[in-house]
């Protein structure tokens, strides 16, 4: 795996998250990488905004990100990815749910949510399948869906 394109990789209780800038020096992206990844601080100030509300948030699973933005992409990723950020912490909707909302199709909506650049930012852990769980970060087995469960359990929502 090359890490060498993210500015930072952070420790988070559930993995590493590695940090994508843009240009500009803006937060652009962040992945969730394998909890033995090695970690790279960063003395750049998106980063430390970054780390400042991921503490927030892990002391408060309720806490509203200010850092959270609608990322460039399609409208249609932009539209879902905001229904996503509506999604209080605590609570879930469906793929079928937010399709109906936006007048699409279930997996049209579960690759928007696949393709978020900013998850915890925009909660895309927050979506479940009409039938269990569903995906995460495009996968539906392993280590992806080990932080989506770690991540809805922090929420206080009971994952099998």
């Amino acid at each position: 795996m090359n890490l060498d394109g993210y500015a930072a990789i952070l420790p988070v209780p559930c993995a590493a998250l590695g940090v994508w800038l843009d240009a500009d020096g803006g937060l652009a992206g962040i992945d969730f990488l394998p909890p033995e990844t090695p970690v790279r601080a960063a003395n750049i100030p998106a980063v430390q905004a970054l780390q400042v509300e991921l503490a927030a948030y892990y002391a408060n699973p309720a806490h509203r990100f200010r850092l959270a933005c609608l990322p460039p992409g399609t409208l249609f990723r932009r539209r879902v990815w905001a229904a996503i950020a509506a999604i209080p912490a605590g609570r879930t909707r469906t793929y079928g749910e937010i399709a109906r909302d936006l007048g699409s199709a279930p997996r049209a909506v579960g690759q928007a949510v696949g393709d978020n650049p900013l998850p915890i930012l925009i909660p895309c852990h927050r979506v479940l399948a009409a039938n269990g769980l569903g995906g995460f970060m495009h996968g539906r087995a392993g280590f992806p869906l080990a932080v989506k469960r770690w991540l809805l359990r922090h929420e206080g929502l009971p994952v099998a």
